[in-house]
């Protein structure tokens, strides 16, 4: 083959590897853009993706919810262990990272934004981190390592399908292994399943029992509650009785600045409230309070 044959056969190659460039995603990514820190309290982390490259940055809460822990009703047990742990996180000493499972609408994100109210002004900062973005946790604790704030990384409602990546990563992380997460950082996640994967009745198949009859779980179960396990505080929240959802929604409606005496009437209309959305949880009955509240502020002379 002559010498310009070869060269035009390489320059048809390269421009063949240049429009596959764009066509097939790259494992390659941009490091976590730095933010401006005295923005907010909290971020978000956001990413931008095309085939060739992928930029994640931090992007500032502009309002952040403002609720105490005393806002958080008929969660005293639960509450008063998450709160003894964070702590012990803000103050510098051996913390626990902590899932926080159960019932929907039980009060789990609210109790992270709550801690947050509490210790932002001790140097307290929270990044929210969606479940898709798991994979990038090892950049984001590079990123916030070396600063002087306490970090708490947030994922609400999270829960893997079977082989999903941020699985891994989000192991890693809590594994304690070289891509462990710093002194300043610790991870806390909210889920209506508690060994955040989907369980299936064939899984039982996999228990085994030993000669003195004790069961011992397959692989299958196995991987579903190691990750799980990695979280060192498990907190769980459960569906709320009629009384203890009735005080949720009095406390709400004295929020709201409604009083007593029609706090005491709206009860049956509470009550009714929760039928029709299929829940007595505190979500609901915060949503309640606030529709009760508006009618009575509205009509009042």
């Amino acid at each position: 083959m002559s010498s310009p044959d070869v060269s035009s056969l390489i320059a048809r190659a390269e421009s063949l590897l240049q429009r596959l460039e764009t066509l097939v995603p790259s494992s390659h990514h941009s490091p976590v853009i730095e933010p401006d820190w005295q923005a907010s309290v909290a971020f978000r982390y956001r990413k931008r993706s095309t085939a060739a490259w992928a930029a994640g940055w931090l992007e500032p809460v502009r309002h952040v919810a403002h609720i105490r822990y005393d806002d958080l009703q008929e969660v005293d047990t639960q509450k008063a262990r998450f709160a003894r742990n964070l702590a012990q996180f803000v103050a510098g000493r051996p913390a626990n990272n902590v899932l926080l499972s159960g019932a929907r609408g039980t009060g789990k994100s609210s109790l992270v934004k709550a801690a947050l109210h509490a210790h932002a002004g001790e140097g307290l900062r929270l990044i929210e981190v969606d479940k898709a973005d798991m994979i990038d946790l090892p950049d984001l604790i590079d990123l916030v390592s070396s600063r002087p704030e306490r970090f708490i990384v947030f994922c609400d409602d999270l829960s893997f399908d079977e082989g999903e990546p941020g699985y891994k990563a989000l192991k890693s992380i809590l594994d304690g292994t070289v891509s462990a997460s710093g002194d300043n950082v610790l991870i806390i996640a909210t889920s209506n399943r508690r060994h955040l994967l989907p369980e299936y009745h064939s899984d039982n198949k996999s228990y085994t029992r030993s000669d003195d009859g004790e069961l011992h779980p397959g692989e299958v179960v196995e991987e579903k509650i190691s990750l799980s396990e990695r979280f060192g505080l498990w907190i769980s929240f459960y569906p709320f009785s009629q009384d203890e959802y009735l005080a949720i929604v009095a406390q709400w409606l004295s929020h709201f600045g409604v009083d007593s005496g029609a706090i005491e009437a709206a009860r049956p209309e509470a009550l009714v409230w929760a039928i029709e959305r299929g829940s007595r949880s505190g979500r609901v009955a915060y949503q309640f309070a606030r529709d009760h509240a508006g009618r009575v502020q509205g009509a009042a002379p």
